[in-house]
């Protein structure tokens, strides 16, 4: 009797290369649904923690735009409300051009050691045609933002 080695089929390399690809392809789709469904909460809560800020500094501008200005003093931070009486306010606002349009260009907001403030960098269209950028301050005082400064 002889002895007759079984044959081994040759490997198959294209199935070994399918398997890889299938395996990386799976990891990337997996990855990018991840980072977009983290993407998608990052923007929200981001959003949520500006949104505020942003409603105020709108609020504040229309009621400068509207001359409301009692609407306005009432948007001021608390310092500001008891360094600047109402009718000073008024004064000075009146004495300014009128403001026409405004456009918030840039909005931060920090959390230092509990004190939660923002800036806000907003375009000013005054019925001269001047154009500027200011900077205001905002804070958060009894859970509501308001323009300081």
């Amino acid at each position: 009797m002889t002895y007759q080695p079984i044959r081994v089929p040759p490997r198959d390399n294209r199935r070994t290369l399918r398997i890889v690809l299938i395996v990386v392809g799976v990891v990337l789709a997996l990855c990018c649904l991840g980072g977009t469904v983290g993407g998608f909460f990052l923007y929200g809560a981001a959003k949520e923690a500006v949104g505020p800020a942003r409603e105020a500094t709108t609020s504040y501008l229309d009621a400068v735009r509207a001359g409301d200005h009692q609407r306005a003093y009432e948007l001021l931070c608390r310092e500001e409300r008891e360094r600047t009486s109402l009718a000073d306010f008024g004064r000075r606002q009146a004495a300014e051009p009128r403001l026409v349009d405004h456009d918030i260009a840039g909005l931060t907001v920090n959390n230092t050691n509990g004190q939660v403030r923002g800036t806000a960098t907003v375009r000013l269209t005054t019925e001269t045609g001047g154009a500027s950028t200011r900077v205001l301050t905002l804070v958060k005082e009894d859970g509501a933002w308001r323009l300081c400064g």
